[in-house]
């Protein structure tokens, strides 16, 4: 077709199109001319994971029961042989007195053929959940933000369901079994991987590794694998990494995000987190699909692939550690989460946080001028860890609200005076918190305040 007679036909279809939605919709159309049955794909998961009446999938939440069963039709379409009903297994977080948080997994696995290693399984898994949403008020009117999460973690489920596919389609060349989990309530401390190898799958002794999918849609800023510095999980991914590949991951060292794979790692299963890392826009209201980049992903998905049948067909046995006796220790490196630690971190002779909210942040505070014009409030999240000396590192925003209030939590929280460490079976350890910080205008008199819920 000549490139005149495209341009004839583009323009005849702009102009049966309604007013004011001509260019536009051409637009939109001609944008996905080229995508590739793949691309299309994971273009058709992220705009359904994401669609604002879902409001964030938070854990429990209507939005994450409807995901869930979206998981559950598509690997059922893709040939996965579903071990939980259609609604999901359902479990439930007792998180205060009567107060019970009720979340569900999906699962199925696609069967390997060899008859010595078909009962054994390697597990790909990618949490379904997110924040969910936040209340704030802007020139005195309630506005509500949606965390659509569409690289957190819309883009690993998208690439869970698309392996899935792979995987069911080329079952005959896998001798192990492949097991595709949708995690619920992980962003409650990875309840749903907790429950599944704990409460719910009773074969998780013959779990060989686990791939975890979470954040893959930002490749162009790199692709990382992490593997807790596990020798066999290290070699094998040298090994691919020396033949051909459309992308290659680099080996990280480091913990880029901590995520389900943690419950494994509990459970001394060899684990391999793969993710494109933290990027701007990780959980604030802009994680929305348009910053994917979805020819990327494709082309990790492939080499996620070919991962994955490298750890279905080996013969070598994955030890989870060389040293499993160093491993129970904690590790230099090693973070604890603040409500683990046997003695928890100090703040003044205080281990309650609200110590800190209220004789440091709160006192040092200052609400941006342009906030208040603005009339900008809301709750801003803050992580941290204070180290084995007591210091504050690693601050970032759980869960923005503005830009503004985050950059002014992350001051003050950056500049706070040394803790007394926590502790972990008598040592030191790297503690992570997580504390909520208000900012809240007085009526009518447009002053600010601040404070504790």
């Amino acid at each position: 077709m000549s490139a005149r007679i495209l341009a004839v036909l583009l323009l005849a279809a702009c102009l049966s199109l309604p007013a004011g939605a001509q260019f536009s919709g051409a637009a939109d159309a001609y944008s996905g001319l080229y995508d590739s049955e793949t691309v299309a794909s994971f273009k058709e998961h992220v705009s359904y994971i994401t669609s604002a009446a879902f409001e964030g999938r938070s854990p429990g939440s209507e939005g994450e029961k409807e995901v869930a069963a979206y998981v559950y039709g598509k690997l059922k379409d893709y040939g996965v042989e579903m071990l939980t009903p259609e609604e999901g297994e359902i479990f439930g977080i007792s998180r205060h007195p009567g107060d019970t948080l009720t979340s569900r997994n999906v699962y199925g696995f696609v069967q390997g053929y060899d008859t010595q290693l078909r009962n054994r399984y390697i597990v790909v898994g990618a949490r379904m959940d997110n924040l969910g949403t936040n209340e704030l008020t802007v020139d005195g009117k309630k506005v509500t933000q949606i965390y659509a999460g569409a690289n957190g973690n819309a883009s690993g489920v998208a690439m869970m369901l698309e392996l899935a596919r792979m995987v069911s389609t080329n079952s005959l060349i896998f001798r192990r079994s492949v097991l595709f989990v949708g995690f619920g309530a992980s962003t409650d401390t990875f309840a749903g991987a907790w429950y599944f190898l704990n409460r719910s799958f009773a074969d998780s002794g013959l779990i060989d590794a686990m791939v975890n999918l979470d954040m893959l849609g930002t490749g162009t800023d790199g692709f990382y694998a992490y593997t807790a510095s596990n020798a066999d999980l290290n070699s094998m991914l040298a090994s691919l990494s020396g033949q051909l590949q459309p992308v290659h991951p680099e080996l990280r060292s480091d913990e880029l995000y901590p995520s389900d794979h943690r419950a494994f790692y509990s459970k001394g299963i060899p684990s391999v987190h793969f993710t494109t890392g933290r990027y701007f826009e990780h959980n604030t209201p802009r994680d929305v699909a348009a910053i994917l980049d979805y020819g990327m992903m494709e082309r990790e998905l492939e080499y996620i692939y070919n991962f994955v049948l490298e750890l279905a067909d080996t013969d070598r046995e994955i030890s989870f550690s060389n040293d499993p006796v160093e491993l129970s220790k904690p590790r230099h490196e090693d973070v604890v989460a603040y409500y683990d630690c046997d003695v928890r971190p100090m703040f003044l002779n205080s281990p309650d946080p609200r110590q800190f909210l209220e004789k440091w942040v709160y006192q040092y505070l200052r609400y941006p001028p342009e906030a208040v014009r603005d009339g900008i409030q809301g709750t801003v999240q803050v992580n941290f860890v204070i180290d084995k000396d007591g210091k504050v590192r690693d601050v970032s925003i759980a869960k923005s609200v503005d830009p503004l209030l985050d950059d002014e939590a992350v001051r003050v929280i950056s500049a706070s005076p040394k803790w007394r460490p926590g502790r972990l079976r008598g040592e030191k350890v790297n503690t992570s918190m997580t504390i909520p910080v208000e900012f809240r205008l007085m009526k009518k008199s447009g002053k600010s305040k601040f404070g504790i819920r």
